[in-house]
């Protein structure tokens, strides 16, 4: 996956200046934002890692602008009814919507027919945070390696279970793309979001998840789930005995998460420059960079320019990942 490293660059008052111009109204309602409190739209359920950012942006955004930031969880077919419940909003800067690669990029590749167009029918406001995965299997499977789990799941009958976020998520086409790389059979149950998913893995309901470092993390810590490997290309910090899937013996595999802020589309140019500008200086915090880092993710710095060209290019290589993964949109 391309990986950028792009500092904010927004030139706030030049553009201002030319937006008040062309749209003298759209400039007054941006100079009046927020004056009620502001809904934000999560599609997955409470407790997994977008419902964790979300919250903790939400708290970070309410006290710089003033006005209270309400998470609304709207799970479901991995994420996408919350996609395009958030879609159908007004876009008036009151209705955002943490978006996530599950929502944005990969779900076109899982869905022969989407209610929504995760490009053209939403604004691009922020980058968040970007996010490795980790493999975690239930402790009781008595693997310890990558190769005792193929292992595994080849001489079991059909192959290991898996759970995910849902049918749809990173995280669904993630492993299977791993499926395909490490040539063993697995059988998908979807989830509503990454927390039932994993509690289901450390029950034993199934066998194994591939999620975001920062949910597993405390499990991992805790002894309650066992890490198998990374899907990043190097070791991540707060995992530093847990190997790579390419240290392992299956080079070229990586799969990387983000968390993003959208709008529906029509926001005013003003108005989403404003909101990206507290956005970026909320992220931009010493402790919330350390809240990421401390969890396995990094905060982003990129341009809304740059956010929007991701969406494409990572559009593009999910797509491939379904197609070697043999995946058929349902």
């Amino acid at each position: 996956m391309k990986r950028f490293n792009v500092r904010w660059t927004f030139g706030l008052a030049a553009a201002a200046l030319g937006c008040a111009a062309i749209f003298p109204g759209s400039a007054r309602a941006a100079d009046k934002w927020p004056t009620k409190p502001i809904r934000l739209i999560v599609p997955f359920a409470a407790g997994g890692s977008t419902d964790i950012v979300a919250r903790k942006i939400g708290q970070r955004l309410a006290e710089r602008v003033g006005q209270p930031v309400v998470v609304e969880n709207k799970p479901g077919a991995g994420g996408t009814i919350g996609a395009a419940y958030a879609r159908g909003q007004p876009a008036d800067g009151y209705t955002l919507f943490l978006g996530t690669v599950s929502t944005q990029s990969v779900a076109p590749f899982l869905y022969k027919k989407l209610s929504y167009d995760p490009v053209a029918d939403f604004t691009a406001l922020a980058m968040i945070a970007t996010v490795p995965n980790v493999v975690v299997v239930n402790k009781a499977l008595g693997v310890n390696t990558l190769a005792e789990f193929v292992a595994l799941a080849k001489s079991s009958s059909g192959g290991l279970t898996y759970g995910s976020s849902g049918q749809g998520s990173s995280n669904h086409l993630a492993t299977e793309g791993l499926r395909s790389r490490l040539g063993v059979p697995f059988t998908h149950v979807p989830y509503k979001g990454s927390g039932p998913a994993l509690t289901d893995t450390m029950a034993g309901h199934v066998n194994f998840m591939l999620d975001v470092v920062m949910t597993s993390l405390p499990y991992v810590q805790r002894g309650d789930l066992k890490a198998l490997a990374v899907t990043s290309k190097a070791r991540v910090a707060v995992l530093p005995d847990v190997p790579t899937v390419a240290e392992q013996g299956y080079p070229g595999f990586e799969a990387i998460g983000w968390f993003s802020l959208f709008a529906p589309r029509g926001l005013p140019e003003p108005l989403a420059e404003q909101i990206s500008e507290s956005v970026k200086a909320v992220i931009l915090q010493d402790d919330m960079q350390q809240f990421f880092s401390a969890q396995g993710a990094m905060a982003s710095g990129v341009t809304r320019q740059a956010f929007e060209q991701i969406i494409v290019d990572d559009k593009a290589q999910w797509g491939q990942v379904a197609q070697t993964a043999g995946i058929v949109p349902e």
